[in-house]
């Protein structure tokens, strides 16, 4: 017989963390949480706990404002925050995150073993999961994904460059001899052996990124998963991106406008946790965030901005500070005039004042960056081509290169924050201003993230400057330089098949000195060529409410719905 629902009552614990709002220091609770995954680096993992009952549970729902709506519903086809934000809640990877040390961990897989000198994994999985559908999870499952995500055709890889698999494995079946991924074998109903081309150290870490979350096999042919024939929000996707099956705690339930509604799946092999409903409301407007969480229509939001900070530590709101993970970058298109000279791109770089840029625009803890990799991952070059704020110097390179004025349009996103971006315009205004003063005659390009703003910035041959970041989902430096840098793209037009060359091998070496001699080399490489110029690497923030006891805050995102605690829900006590 269940033993009678008790109220929990906890007091919130965890450090304080500041929020700079103006001038002022604040000094806010932030919250943690156990996740579904085990704190063990390790790749051991121990037996799934059992799911928590939720038949005598208050119904709880939880409603979370979302600064942009989903571009869709298919992890592997997507690259943007907020779709990962929602598709973590429904798909699981055989790779989790640990959520003190953000290392791998286990999830679908309880243990892996190297072989073939990092040549192939072996993986034993879960033998309790089932995808929503019912259908069952095995090794069977696991190589239909895989091959799934090497054969995608080209019509349905729209993003190409952008999408997880390109940028982890580096080609498609399409280039074979340019994949780092062979094939998929299953050795048993639960174990299965991933061969590689080569030694591809980031592969473990790679592996917890969202994209690479186990779909049901039977849903991805059922629902045309690499047909895009229905559009959505002005795009094309497929029929499982509106309706994706994984094994995750939460199932697909409706998206609706601008919302996306999910139900606990009461077959959950790992905790179920409380939540039963979650909603996430799309509220492109950081004012609009705030006034919903302060009038109590939604839960919590991200992104919080310096602006808001202050109102909402007075409010009694929980500012959930998130360790330096992302990185903001000003890119540059090489095949716009005049672009391709590094007298150009070297003007640019010394006439920004990142010291007045992040002043008042980004949250304490924000620090300028001369390079793409955070020091979060221990690979920072001490003693890289560094190009200190010098106005004057530029006027004398923009001479040297021969620009004369042309007009050089700069495009930059409205009505949207993300993690390395909270105030878009703001930042924009004051690049605008700096540059300006150093001689350059930008055309403004203002354009909001829903209409496609990411695709316009790297496909559009009509462009100067751009203004964008790119957060990291795994610990590896390639996670950052391989993703931006590895390979040609259309966002940059830099071509360097040395630094291309650098870039695949490093991501071949073994974790050690080596490895970090190289990350240095390319750090080094990339600030020569300054394909793009690294403005910051900022600190992210999310805000939720008195009502949330605990919230899983990670700063690679992988913040699961279930892991939340919150006090007006009553639990079974066992």
């Amino acid at each position: 017989m269940p033993a009678s629902p008790t109220h929990r009552r906890r007091k919130l614990s965890g450090p304080f963390l500041r929020a700079l709002a103006g001038a002022a220091v604040l000094g806010l609770t932030a919250c943690t949480a156990a996740t579904p995954v085990p704190t063990t680096t390790t790749a051991a993992a121990t037996s799934a706990e059992p799911a928590a009952p939720v038949g005598d549970t208050t119904t709880a729902t939880f409603t979370f404002g979302t600064a942009a709506a989903p571009t869709g519903l298919d992890p592997a086809l997507v690259a943007d925050t907020e779709s990962y934000r929602i598709t973590r809640q429904m798909l699981e990877g055989l790779v989790g995150i640990d959520p003190l040390t953000s290392e791998p961990a286990p999830l679908l897989a309880t243990s892996w073993e190297e072989r073939d000198e990092g040549r192939a994994y072996a993986f034993d999985l879960r033998q309790d999961v089932v995808f929503h559908d019912g259908e069952p999870f095995n090794a069977a499952a696991v190589c239909a994904n895989f091959e799934r995500w090497y054969t995608m055709p080209p019509e349905t890889r729209v993003l190409d460059a952008t999408i997880a698999f390109k940028s982890v494995f580096k080609a498609f079946s399409d280039e074979p001899e340019e994949s780092v991924y062979d094939s998929c074998q299953p050795l048993g109903e639960h174990t299965v052996l991933i061969r590689l081309t080569g030694r591809l150290t980031s592969f473990i870490p790679a592996l917890a990124l969202p994209a690479f979350g186990m779909a049901s096999p039977k849903a991805l042919d059922e629902l045309n998963a690499n047909q895009l024939t229905v559009e959505r929000n002005g795009r094309q996707l497929s029929e499982f991106a509106l309706s994706p099956v994984g094994t995750g705690p939460f199932t697909f339930t409706r998206w609706s406008g601008d919302e996306v509604t999910l139900s606990a799946f009461e077959g959950y092999w790992g905790t179920a946790g409380e939540i039963q409903t979650v909603t996430f409301r799309t509220i492109p407007n950081t004012a609009a965030r705030l006034r919903a969480l302060l009038s109590e229509e939604i839960d919590g939001y991200d992104l919080v901005t310096v602006e808001n900070a202050a109102e909402l530590a007075r409010e009694g709101q929980q500012i959930l500070q998130r360790d330096p993970y992302s990185v903001l970058y000003l890119g540059m298109n090489q095949d716009f005039p005049g672009v391709d000279d590094v007298l150009f791109r070297q003007a640019v770089a010394h006439a920004i004042d990142k010291d007045a840029l992040i002043e008042g625009r980004f949250l304490a803890g924000t620090s300028p960056a001369n390079q793409f990799i955070p020091p979060k991952l221990g690979v920072t070059n001490e003693e890289i081509t560094d190009y200190e704020y010098d106005p004057e110097l530029a006027k004398k390179l923009l001479d040297e290169a021969g620009y004369s004025g042309e007009p050089l349009p700069f495009h930059y996103p409205r009505n949207v924050s993300r993690p390395y971006l909270s105030s878009p315009e703001k930042v924009y205004a004051e690049l605008s201003r700096q540059l300006t003063a150093a001689g350059f005659n930008l055309q403004p390009v203002p354009t909001e993230w829903a209409d496609g703003y990411i695709e316009t910035v790297q496909n559009d041959d009509n462009r100067a400057f751009h203004l964008l970041g790119w957060s990291g989902s795994y610990q590896d430096p390639d996670n950052f330089v391989g993703a931006l840098f590895g390979s040609y793209s259309e966002e940059f037009a830099f071509r360097d098949n040395q630094l291309f060359s650098k870039i695949a091998r490093a991501v071949t070496l073994p974790n050690g000195e080596e490895r970090v001699a190289a990350y240095q080399e390319i750090s080094e490489s990339i600030a020569v060529d300054i394909p793009a110029v690294p403005l910051a690497f900022p600190i992210s923030a999310a805000v939720v409410s008195p009502r949330v006891l605990s919230y899983p805050v990670s700063p690679v995102m992988h913040e699961v719905f279930n892991s939340i605690d919150l006090a007006d829900v009553e639990q079974p006590v066992p």
